[in-house]
């Protein structure tokens, strides 16, 4: 049965992220939302959504939690790295300025500090729900964002203001915001205006 799809766009201010314990208990994560495919936050529940944004604060070595038919991206937003060492022998490190490693939440590995805490956006995703694109991009001057009917679009605010220069009524953005935007049956336009640094999410139904 298709998934009833709402449209909806609301933006999180960087100060209301939830701070929490990773699930293996050995770092801490902020956490920006917990989604369903339908649209739905899932602030109340801590393990049945479709996709997930946080950003994981890394202050020593430690083994990362896994998750069993979850995709990951891991994209370094500060400090002087991180090396993501597998069980299976591989090694990859995320060195500044935002290196990012894709890999499947089933692997096991540590992360090791190049040299200092690190802080790192994580975007996970059930791949036998959705499907999920990550883009680093300037913003330089305006951005139109198209959201296809059933799909959802966030955008994170590395560095920089901006604000949506619609008539969505969105408030303005500012360094370390997110924006959620949800399409319904219909397409979805916004158009994002200011200068600094994003990066672009997009969720599609499998």
């Amino acid at each position: 049965m298709p998934v009833a799809l709402r449209a909806e766009s609301f933006v999180i201010p960087s100060n209301e992220y939830r701070r929490e314990r990773w699930r293996n208990g050995l770092g801490w994560t902020r956490e920006i939302l917990r989604r369903s495919l339908g649209g739905v936050n899932l602030e109340s529940d801590a393990e049945h959504w479709d996709w997930r944004l946080s950003i994981a604060e890394i202050e020593r070595d430690a083994a990362f939690s896994t998750f069993e038919g979850v995709d990951r991206e891991l994209v370094l937003l500060s400090g002087n790295g991180v090396r993501l060492r597998f069980v299976d022998g591989e090694v990859h490190e995320l060195l500044p300025p935002h290196e990012r490693l894709r890999f499947a939440g089933e692997r096991a590995l540590t992360g090791e500090l190049v040299d200092g805490p690190t802080h790192d956006f994580n975007l996970m995703w059930r791949r036998d729900r959705v499907q999920a694109s990550l883009w680093h991009r300037p913003l330089v001057g305006p951005m139109v964002i198209f959201a296809e009917p059933g799909t959802a679009w966030a955008v994170y605010l590395m560095a920089g203001q901006a604000t949506f220069c619609d008539e969505s009524g969105l408030p303005p953005l500012a360094a370390g915001d997110t924006a959620v935007l949800q399409a319904g049956q219909s397409r979805l336009r916004h158009v994002l205006d200011g200068g600094g640094e994003a990066l672009l999410i997009r969720i599609e139904p499998v």
